[in-house]
């Protein structure tokens, strides 16, 4: 992550510091599942916890030498102990250190974007029940079409983003497997309970049958959800995006005292957050690719996964964490201009009623066909002349007079019937059931 994205729990989860105290740790496990069995003494067990310790600075020099990270941080971690550092790593591959430590950033990382995810759908429901019976025109196709309301708007984004959290939360569970199983993932040269005991201890599942990798389609699955958390995000600011437009100006991002818009148009108040959630999903869709691409590895392991791992799980990570937290902020301080919703409703004329009328005069016997000829001609007429409202030349219309009446119709036109569900769909959603 560059810096001006970064967010500094989810840098620190990544860092090599971390990174290395997570090698260490597992090699400390191991080896103390090993004093369990009785293979190691434990005094020498004592000897390693009291000096192993790791320089950064010291390990890339070893690097530079032997082109080997793990080779180099053991060498490291061994300068600092005697004999008794011939216990470090052993019967295991480098892949038993690197994956199981993988396994405990992508628990740690996921905790921090579940908590994230939760406070978005609390800001969610929130804008949900302050929107709450406040019509507005729908949209398809850009184009007007039937009323509806904002909670309703809103409720769809926050039963998203419920699935979203719910499939984050498998995610992050089936990807957080390590294995201690060797070379090839045979138990060759150390026993399973090794892997028992270190996967168990570090609070993460152990691979049921490895290669000399955890099989690459867990971390596939992790930023698949990390994606589709990102394109709930980009619906959600697309649609405020659309929303905050001049020529509709139904809502607003905050705007913070001293902001500015525009570097030569001080008039400007930009939807920078929602523009920017829009892109950091295009970069969490391209990390879910080269995941994808990196399930299918030669035989046993390749390294054609490694490089890349190194670059887009910290990135995927960041990204969806910084962009599920701005999101957060855009719900919570997200304003409505009601009067700009209640003059897009008025322009929006009443030809909103078509498919109530259509009904209406199946309802009453008449043909589908015929039906919506005549609806359509009254409502094209309507948009053409735009001096009596479609409603009035329903009712004066001598085909639907016969069917229904001039009292029926208008009693059939009325806004509220069209959003009187508009509780029993917020209830279904589980927005008002913790009201």
């Amino acid at each position: 992550m560059i810096e001006r994205y970064s967010v500094p729990e989810m840098e620190e989860i990544w860092s090599r510091d971390s990174r290395f105290a997570r090698w260490l740790e597992i090699e400390l496990l191991a080896t103390e599942a090993r004093v369990l069995s009785g293979d190691v003494p434990l005094e020498d067990l004592e000897s390693i916890r009291a000096g192993a310790r790791f320089d950064a600075a010291r390990i890339d020099e070893i690097e530079a030498r032997v082109r080997h990270d793990v080779i180099a941080f053991l060498t490291c971690v061994s300068e600092g102990l005697g004999p008794e550092s011939r216990h470090l790593h052993y019967g295991m591959t480098s892949s038993d250190v690197l994956d199981t430590c993988l396994a405990t950033q992508i628990r740690d990382s996921g905790r921090l974007l579940v908590d994230a995810l939760e406070k978005l759908l609390d800001s969610l429901r929130d804008l949900c029940l302050r929107t709450r019976g406040l019509v507005c025109m729908g949209r398809t196709h850009g184009m007007y079409a039937e009323p509806t309301t904002y909670a309703l708007k809103f409720a769809g984004f926050h039963s998203e983003c419920a699935r979203a959290l719910d499939a984050l939360r498998s995610a992050v569970e089936q990807a957080s497997f390590g294995k201690l199983s060797g070379a090839v993932g045979t138990f060759a040269h150390i026993p399973p309970g090794v892997e028992e005991h270190v996967c168990s201890k570090l609070g993460i599942g152990a691979e049921p049958v490895a290669t000399q990798v955890v099989p690459r389609d867990r971390i596939a699955g992790f930023l698949w959800a990390l994606c589709r958390a990102g394109n709930m995000l980009e619906r959600f600011a697309q649609e405020i995006r659309h929303l905050q437009r001049s020529e509709v100006g139904e809502v607003m991002e905050a705007f913070r005292a001293g902001q500015k818009g525009s570097s030569a148009m001080p008039h400007k108040r930009n939807p920078i957050v929602s523009e920017r959630l829009c892109g950091m999903a295009r970069l969490l869709r391209g990390y879910l690719l080269v995941g994808l691409e990196n399930t299918a590895l030669w035989h046993e392991r390749d390294i054609s996964h490694s490089a890349a791992e190194r670059f887009i799980l910290p990135d995927a990570c960041g990204v969806a964490l910084y962009s599920i937290r701005k999101a957060e902020e855009l719900a919570r301080g997200l304003t409505i201009n009601g009067r700009a919703v209640a003059r897009n409703l008025e322009e929006a004329g009443d030809s909103y009623y078509t498919q109530t009328l259509l009904l209406a005069l199946i309802d009453g016997g008449m043909s589908r066909e015929e039906a919506y000829g005549i609806v359509q001609s009254l409502a094209l007429a309507e948009d053409e002349a735009g001096d009596v409202s479609f409603v009035d030349r329903a009712a004066a219309d001598p085909a639907i007079r016969k069917t229904l009446g001039e009292d029926r119709v208008r009693e059939l036109c009325r806004l509220e019937r069209l959003v009187s569900r508009e509780d029993s769909i917020l209830e279904r959603a589980g927005v008002l059931d913790q009201a």
